[in-house]
């Protein structure tokens, strides 16, 4: 037996263990991370486990499955592109213009400040059924959130095809945008002119 006792200075210190939110904060982050930095083929549950620095049933637990992962991912940026939203338009003026520019900024800087993650997991998420299912609800409920705030100013209900019409604008462009195919400023003018132009139909 060492007649030395140790110094509690070289012992090691155990590292603290994270809550399982905070775990779960950490993983998303290394995912986008991923994603941005070598594309969406690259995200593996077992690929995310050696970056993060976990084990393989610490990702399993959190996500189940890739599709379970790409599902969290989508969903966290439907979420933020929701609140960011939500905040402009209480904040905007309450005319047409006004709104449609909340609308067009407020997606366009979503998707440009994803980079080029989002059109990857976008991509991804019509890959399988079970994913394309959970895009089109969170589209769904996207379009009737702009519809609810458009159709005061609208000459006439703003049906499906109006709505779907504009969300195809609003994602064609600003991915052409993230992908330095388009200027920023020029996607947000086209959005802007497809919103104001499809609530003035007659």
């Amino acid at each position: 037996m060492s007649s030395h006792p140790m110094n509690p200075a070289d012992q090691a210190t155990p590292k603290k263990r994270l809550s399982k939110e905070d775990r779960n904060r950490q993983l998303m982050e290394v995912a986008w991370s991923i994603v941005r930095g070598e594309g969406t083929d690259a995200l593996t549950l077992g690929y995310l486990a050696e970056r993060a620095g976990v084990t393989k049933p610490v990702v399993y637990d959190h996500f189940g499955t890739r599709t379970g992962l790409l599902s969290a991912l989508y969903e966290e940026y439907d979420n933020r592109q929701h609140a960011l939203m939500d905040e402009a338009l209480q904040a905007s003026g309450k005319s047409l213009p006004a709104v449609a520019k909340v609308i067009a900024a407020t997606y366009l800087n979503c998707v440009m400040a994803m980079g080029r993650e989002m059109p990857g997991v976008s991509a991804a998420l019509a890959g399988s059924p079970e994913l394309d299912a959970l895009k089109k609800k969170l589209e769904a409920a996207f379009q009737a959130k702009c519809q609810a705030a458009l159709q005061p100013f609208a000459k006439q209900p703003i049906g499906p095809a109006g709505m779907r019409a504009m969300l195809g604008t609003a994602q064609a462009v600003s991915f052409a945008a993230a992908a330095g195919e388009l200027d920023p400023a020029d996607a947000e003018h086209e959005i802007y002119d497809a919103i104001v132009r499809i609530a003035r139909r007659t």
